[in-house]
């Protein structure tokens, strides 16, 4: 936002020192006061609509950035999220079959050590 106050003082200086200029010059012009005061009017009149151009131009300028970052950001967002999820899953499979491996490990163990145990104990008989 700091471009478009930057961009609109500029403008506002602009068409300050424009019409200081017109009225000036209209001033020193050797007219009648009437008609001076109509070429100030319509002068005044024509900065006016210049200015509410410009200000619309900028405006559609903003609305158009702001419509493109917002669009960038969403598309982000949802590839970020994509990727989060796919590597969720894959830390939760991973996770998983490491466990059913432990486990079947820890399994096969326990039943070595219980036969061993059932042996030692068939022996003391």
């Amino acid at each position: 936002m700091s471009k478009k106050s930057n961009s609109a003082a500029i403008l506002a200086a602009l068409l300050a020192g424009a019409a200081t200029g017109v009225v000036l010059g209209l001033l020193y012009a050797p007219e009648e006061g009437k008609e001076t005061r109509k070429k100030i009017r319509d002068k005044a009149n024509d900065l006016k609509d210049k200015a509410v151009d410009e200000y619309s131009k900028t405006s559609e300028i903003v609305k158009d950035k702001y419509s493109e970052v917002s669009s960038t950001v969403k598309d982000k967002y949802d590839s970020l999220s994509s990727q989060f999820k796919e590597t969720a899953q894959n830390v939760a499979q991973t996770v998983k079959d490491s466990y059913d491996k432990y486990k079947d490990q820890v399994v096969s163990k326990t039943s070595d050590v219980v036969k061993d145990v059932e042996t030692e104990l068939d022996g003391m008989k």
